[in-house]
């Protein structure tokens, strides 16, 4: 099941959040469109990939959860197929739309799930190992994507990535995927279900009850903020490490912020359960605020490769932690539609974020200014987390009745 939840995130960060940049590349080369619609472009596929995710959702409570990756698969890959054929602005919004969905079908909401309805005991280091898939997407396959493209064009390479989307997410999710381990003769934690014996019902809060919980409120305004200021400082990476430096060391800059983020997620597997979740997320989130704001204020190569660090120290910790905190507090029952809910949510601060420490860079001082906001918004994040309260307190957890 990590395994192959691992190679499902690994195909749609690498092809999909990841390789939107050097799409949007290719098509301001290619095409001579202007950045400022390619950009936004990008905004409408975070936005319509977390509307689809509420759906998504929903779908996975009725139906075998492999349906849906494959239904992702599918769809993802026929528009990232029809991607080099877009010939208008408008064109690349429909095609956009359109790999949201698949994107999302085939994505963090069905492979977390899986990952949470298998594993109890061992959640933290599945799910860490299962989401690493997500950096590792940025470091094996998206510069494979740029590579390809270089050597072509976008009209040539996009069928071919189309049909390594397919494979990357239909075959894992079909052959080593399954929606629940009774379904297939094993309780939680891959411990033997005797054939006459009954079905573990699934805990949980009840859906309405959760989210309106404090913690639930807390924890999703903590995440529009942490994750709007970490993505913001991600996608403005490159361009202020070849300000400050040049094109082979801030290329460098993001292999050393993806690697750092692969191997602090799989030590925080294993360390972070020994702890309480929400106090560990509210340390990480302002530990990305100092990291931040040291990133806007280095401007020797040293200091910017120790802030870089740092910062990837943070990064894939707390995107890890969102659905423990979400499945420890509310249980597994309705942690399908929780984890989406709060997921849209984030999205707002997940597309905002980059244009908005783009437009402190352009009217506000540069990245000096633009960096030290980004940190304040992460501390912000850090006190919301704080009010939430502990994700152990299950005062509202109901089981199923």
């Amino acid at each position: 099941m990590v395994a192959g939840g691992f190679l499902i995130l690994t195909t749609s960060a690498g092809f999909g959040f990841y390789g939107l940049a050097v799409y949007l590349n290719a098509l301001s080369r290619e095409r001579g469109w202007e950045v400022a619609s390619l950009s936004l472009a990008t905004t409408v596929f975070f936005l319509v990939a977390g509307f689809v995710g509420l759906y998504v959702a929903r779908l996975i409570a009725r139906h075998d959860i492999r349906l849906v990756i494959v239904g992702g698969g599918v769809i993802g890959g026929a528009s990232l197929a029809l991607l080099g054929r877009v010939s208008e602005p408008w064109h690349l919004f429909v095609v956009y739309s359109l790999y949201a969905v698949g994107f999302a079908a085939a994505g963090l909401v069905p492979v977390t799930t899986v990952v949470t309805r298998w594993y109890h005991r061992r959640r933290a280091m599945a799910i860490s190992v299962a989401s690493t898939g997500l950096s590792f997407g940025g470091v094996a396959v998206t510069p494979g994507v740029k590579w390809f493209i270089d050597q072509s064009d976008l009209a040539t390479a996009a069928p071919w990535l189309g049909l390594l989307f397919l494979i990357g997410t239909v075959l894992p999710g079909w052959y080593m995927v399954s929606s629940d381990p009774e379904a297939v003769g094993f309780h939680p934690d891959g411990e033997p279900r005797a054939a006459d014996a009954a079905p573990t019902e699934l805990p949980g809060t009840p859906y309405e009850t959760a989210r309106r919980s404090r913690f639930f409120i807390a924890v999703t305004i903590g995440y529009v903020l942490a994750l709007g200021s970490q993505v913001g400082g991600i996608q403005q990476l490159v361009r202020l490490a070849e300000e400050r430096t040049d094109a082979a060391t801030a290329a460098f800059a993001t292999l050393a912020l993806a690697l750092t983020s692969i191997v602090a997620r799989l030590v925080g597997g294993r360390v972070f359960p020994r702890f309480a979740l929400s106090r560990v997320v509210m340390v990480l989130a302002a530990g990305q605020m100092v990291a931040l704001i040291a990133i806007g204020l280095s401007h020797s190569v040293v200091l910017l490769f120790v802030s870089i660090i740092l910062f990837g120290a943070t990064v894939g910790n707390i995107l890890m932690l969102q659905p423990l905190l979400i499945a420890e507090r509310f249980g597994v029952r309705e942690y399908p539609r929780l984890f989406s809910r709060s997921q849209f949510i984030g999205i707002f601060g997940t597309a905002g974020g980059p244009w908005l420490l783009g437009w402190l860079h352009d009217n506000a001082g540069g990245y000096d200014t633009a960096y030290v906001v980004a940190g304040i918004l992460s501390l912000t994040g850090a006190l919301c987390f704080a009010v939430g309260g502990p994700a152990e307190d299950h005062h509202d957890h109901l089981a199923l009745s």
